[in-house]
């Protein structure tokens, strides 16, 4: 999907574009500790920071309302490891009062946009698995796939986060057609977080709603509840198997469900 298409599914009152003024960057930063509540300022985002990654090849972005007020903001800079290049996003975030509102999906677009420029055809970003809502949007609505659990990603106990890559190129999602499937009713009474054997493909169900209240910093400072932990052992075991997350999709009012399904030839990796 384009940014002239999502506008067209009712987001025409935003704007986006790519930040590159100290005002800018400045407001940034403040949308940045508010939306994930962080009051320590070592999670604070500096503004001279995206300055310098806008220009050194990194992005910043951002979504305006029609009173043009920041409401979105997304950064990230090329990465590498043994794959090859890809530019890492390292943060998404949207004004509480507009969630919902397609804002998130307009930030990657103008992302995506920044780095297909550059001649990179990879976007890469890590989230907590525990969240449905974003699950479905990673994989359902963008088209990325998981390339790898880490536990303890930031270095700090609560920070374990999934890894997923999104290819940019037009046609370029290997798992295009295994996304259409939806999860059967009969996983309404699954044990939440433990894999369950579909054909060559397993599901994984988690609750809806965890931590979706949730501040980083809160989250962080509780142990993992049995179902998370569970959750979480799946996730490492799945991948160590083969195996890559391509959807998450509503079981019931309760519950979502993962689609894991064996990596695809040269799907993994770049």
């Amino acid at each position: 999907m384009t940014e002239k298409q999502a506008r067209d599914h009712g987001v025409e009152s935003l704007s986006t574009h790519d930040l590159s003024s100290y005002e800018d960057f400045r407001q940034a930063s403040a949308l940045y500790r508010r939306v994930f509540d962080y009051s320590s300022e070592e999670l604070a985002l500096n503004s001279n920071l995206l300055s310098a990654l806008v220009r050194n090849g990194g992005s910043a972005v951002g979504v305006r309302d029609g009173a043009g007020e920041l409401i979105g903001f997304a950064y990230g800079f090329l990465g590498s490891d043994a794959s090859g290049l890809f530019h890492y996003s390292q943060a998404a975030v949207v004004e509480r009062r507009a969630q919902s509102r397609g804002v998130g999906r307009l930030l990657k677009l103008r992302q995506r946009e920044v780095v297909l420029a550059s001649g990179v055809s990879t976007m890469r970003w890590a989230f907590d698995p525990a969240l449905a809502r974003n699950a479905h949007f990673n994989f359902d609505t963008l088209g990325a796939h998981s390339a790898a659990f880490v536990s303890d990603y930031y270095g700090r106990p609560g920070s374990d986060r999934l890894l997923v890559d999104w290819p940019l190129a037009a046609g370029a999602d290997p798992y295009a057609s295994m996304r259409s499937e939806h999860p059967p009713a009969s996983l309404a009474g699954a044990e939440a977080g433990a894999p369950i054997a579909h054909g060559a493909g397993r599901w994984v169900v988690i609750p809806v709603g965890k931590g979706e209240d949730q501040g980083p910093e809160t989250a962080a400072a509780e142990a993992p509840d049995a179902e998370t932990a569970r959750l979480h052992d799946t996730m490492l075991e799945l991948h160590e198997q083969g195996f890559v997350l391509v959807s998450c999709k509503r079981v019931d009012a309760n519950i979502s469900a993962y689609l894991a399904v064996p990596a695809a030839a040269g799907g993994g990796e770049r």
